[in-house]
């Protein structure tokens, strides 16, 4: 037989309802226009009178996290760069970081402009009334943050970006459960671009290789993508190189580099444009990135 409910336990359970129903209703007003207010990574407080609903975004990794928290259409113009997910292939191109159009952005009217701290013509579009706000992740703890802000940005729950966490962490995670414990032995130089800027151990990337339990030939104190003298690769030897194939061109040629264990043993992961993309952007993908780096990781373990 069903108990039926004393007065005590109706009135727990009747509260209870009326807690989530409130919940949701302050959700959904928030939807309809109350004022946000964010603080960016430029310290500045940026107040919108309503959740945005054009939003153009000039950093790939800001554009993804839009589309990750399913709010890909409210995006009106993106930067060059952002090819994913392929819904935003369509979208206006408003140039990049370092040389964004601002005519064409104010064209598109949007309430917000997401950029990133180093991005310019910032000023130039704050002085002519459109909202921008400026983030630039560089770790694993930056991600996470930044993805909360966009959904505060945009007025979404909490709840929402904390979900879409979870789900990179639990990613990385499961990457890295799909290596041996010998990992611990193999010595890793990732090369960002040519120049050459290498990931360091301060980076993201290199936060996913120290997840990965794979060793950063360069050291945290370097800073995040340093830099480097091609001798210190050199010097450092590491066991496995993996870098994007466009800056793959004459990299074993480089003087001394025939004595690195990696080139000898031709334990090198050549990243193609669409998985470089993943793995170099802080975003969403991270666990994916992870993925591809373990994957590596499995065909080249230092012996």
């Amino acid at each position: 037989m069903r108990r039926r409910l004393n007065s005590q336990q109706a009135c727990k359970v009747g509260w209870m309802a009326l807690w989530v129903w409130a919940w949701t209703w302050s959700w959904a007003w928030a939807g309809q226009g109350q004022p946000i207010q964010v603080l960016d990574d430029r310290g500045r407080t940026v107040v919108l009178a309503a959740p945005p609903q054009r939003v153009v975004s000039i950093l790939p990794s800001l554009t993804e996290t839009v589309c990750a928290l399913q709010q890909c259409h409210r995006l009106v113009g993106v930067d060059r760069f952002s090819n994913w997910p392929a819904a935003v292939e369509a979208l206006p191109r408003v140039g990049g970081g370092i040389d964004p159009n601002i005519e064409a952005i104010v064209a598109l009217r949007p309430d917000v402009v997401l950029v990133a701290t180093s991005s310019r013509g910032s000023e130039r579009l704050e002085s002519l009334g459109v909202r921008v706000v400026a983030l630039e992740p560089q770790t694993h703890a930056d991600v996470q943050r930044v993805m909360h802000t966009v959904a505060q940005v945009l007025g979404l729950p909490p709840e929402q970006a904390r979900r879409l966490w979870q789900q990179v962490e639990s990613g990385v995670e499961q990457a890295a459960r799909s290596l041996p414990a010998t990992v611990g032995r193999t010595r890793v130089y990732f090369e960002v671009n040519r120049a050459p800027y290498a990931a360091g151990a301060a980076s993201f990337i290199g936060e996913t290789l120290t997840r990965l339990g794979a060793q950063n030939i360069v050291p945290a104190e370097l800073g995040p993508f340093p830099k480097l003298n091609p001798e210190f690769v050199v010097r450092a030897n590491p066991d496995v190189i993996m870098v994007g194939d466009r800056h793959f061109a004459g990299l074993t040629e480089r003087p001394g580099w025939s004595r690195i264990a990696a080139v000898r043993r031709r334990q090198l992961c050549v990243f193609s444009v669409e998985e470089a993309n993943v793995i170099v952007r802080p975003g969403p993908r991270m666990a994916e990135g992870a993925r591809l780096m373990a994957d590596c990781l499995n065909r080249h373990l230092a012996p």
